[in-house]
């Protein structure tokens, strides 16, 4: 039996502005799409809790039995930022600082994209389509829109029409809940350059200046697309004209998600998705992190100590487990003090966990398993709500305990009816990796594996052969073993 047919999922729609019933498009399949990451320097804490939440609702879908093509995009191409210079062009200017080609920055950025999403246990998406890549659909959306007369061409430009939109019925604002009348008032002219019928309007191909780097051949001449067209392109040729989910991070609401729809409603007459979700802001001991403040650290300090804001490193697990006691709609303020307490909290449910083997069964049960089972679903079921659900495994935990200190009684297809649940929320649904699952041999012959790397490292060390020790212990860390160099030499852990 499909499990998705005896839960009733409900999910805040930023659209409506509540909680709707989900029901997918097509009975058993859900598409869903999310805007990945901009390749042009290291991913941030940010970006990663972003793309846990949606991990974590990846997961919980696939728990539910349904068949999910998940789509998270690349963004490769270079577009410029507000003020219209060809040296804010992130990639061409990173390009510039680091010497090397832009797409050697994607290509770079791209892995370190990987790796990090890799130590923190995250699945991949179905697809993972490059805004690159899809060049040919972008310009052929923009030819759509304008033979639909909601674009225009002006000097080898082309821009979506604000104006005409509303004036076809249509609303620009919608989503993030704008005044059109005030947008209108106070939108600048900063990147048309007097191109535009109206400030407002915004850039679905721009023409490419002598400068530009990244520029393709076009029906307009050579330029490169609108950081807003890619999206509609890729979830369009992977999903559908109307597809279930889409999500990101709260800062693309406006205009990024906004333009989503106005280029959907557009092309196809209807809107584009049936269910908005965003992500809200992390910040860091109350602040809200940035580089221009230092207040910031990337994903990887912080799993490996290399930072003046923690004291100690912090398993990927442990991370995972703290970003996750905040639901997504919710700041995540990440501290020391929050650190520690999660791996507090972590490893006493873990200790609970193992006890599991060791309870004995009686001939009667005197808990609820099947009542708490449930309030671990009607907690992913109202929302997404993970703080909600790990405060159930805790309960679950004291279940465990109160069953070995012989309080409480269990049959045996209870403590296992236990065991299941709680390992299929807390490894399957939310992500965090099942470090009890090997056997004893299989972890002592890994911890020989793990000694012969750091002697090679050492040996790369001693010969001054800094990129290969770099190498071993970033490979390492992928995979969520940790060196820790010390006065005694060097430890790890898993």
């Amino acid at each position: 039996m499909e499990l998705h047919k005896n839960q009733t999922l409900k999910i805040y729609n930023t659209l409506s502005g509540e909680k709707e019933n989900f029901t997918p498009i097509h009975e058993g399949n859900i598409g869903m799409y999310v805007c990945g990451p901009t390749v042009y320097s290291n991913v941030h804490l940010g970006n990663v809790r972003t793309f846990m939440s949606f991990d974590v609702i990846f997961r919980y879908l696939l728990h539910l039995d349904y068949k999910v093509r998940y789509v998270r995009n690349i963004t490769d191409a270079g577009h410029l930022t507000d003020d219209g210079d060809v040296d804010n062009d992130r990639f061409v200017k990173q390009s510039r600082l680091e010497k090397l080609e832009p797409m050697e920055i994607v290509q770079k950025y791209t892995v370190d994209f990987h790796k990090v999403l890799d130590a923190f246990n995250f699945l991949p998406p179905t697809i993972e389509p490059t805004a690159t890549g899809h060049i040919l659909e972008q310009i052929e959306l923009t030819q759509k829109l304008i033979d639909t007369g909601f674009a225009y061409e002006s000097n080898g430009s082309v821009y979506f029409d604000v104006f005409a939109y509303n004036q076809k019925g249509m609303n620009y604002g919608e989503l993030s809940n704008r005044n059109i009348e005030e947008l209108f008032a106070n939108t600048r002219d900063l990147d048309g350059q007097n191109e535009k019928k109206n400030p407002q309007d915004f850039a679905l191909w721009k023409n490419a200046s002598p400068a530009h780097i990244m520029r393709w051949n076009s029906p307009w001449g050579e330029g490169f697309p609108g950081w807003h067209l890619e999206c509609t392109a890729m979830s369009t040729k992977y999903l559908g004209e109307k597809f279930d989910i889409h999500g990101g991070g709260m800062d693309l609401k406006f205009p990024h998600h906004e333009c989503e729809v106005a280029q959907g409603k557009a092309c196809n007459g209807h809107s584009p998705v049936n269910f908005w979700m965003h992500t809200n802001m992390l910040t860091m001991n109350g602040l809200r992190m940035s580089k221009s403040t230092g207040n910031y650290i990337l994903p990887m300090e912080l799993v490996t100590g290399e930072n003046t804001f923690f004291e100690k490193p912090f398993q990927p697990n442990i991370v995972r487990f703290c970003f996750l006691q905040a639901h997504y709609r919710s700041v995540l303020d990440i501290s020391n003090d929050a650190m520690l307490a999660s791996e507090k909290g972590y490893s006493r449910l873990m200790e609970s966990y193992k006890l599991i083997p060791m309870l004995k069964a009686s001939s009667t049960s005197t808990l609820d398993i099947t009542a708490w089972k449930q309030s671990c679903y009607d907690a992913m079921n109202d929302d997404f709500n993970t703080p909600i659900l790990i405060a159930q495994l805790f309960e679950g935990a004291r279940y465990i305990n109160l069953v070995n200190d012989g309080k409480e009684s269990l049959t045996a297809e209870y403590i296992q009816l236990l065991e299941t649940t709680i390992s299929s929320f807390l490894f399957d649904v939310l992500g965090i990796s099942n470090e009890t699952s090997g056997n004893s041999n299989t972890t002592e012959k890994l911890s020989g594996v793990v000694e012969m790397l750091i002697g090679m490292r050492n040996e790369a060390r001693a010969n001054k052969n800094f990129a290969l020790s770099d190498q071993i212990r970033d490979q390492l860390l992928a995979l969520g073993i940790q060196l820790k160099d010390g006065k005694e030499g060097t430890s790890f852990t898993f």
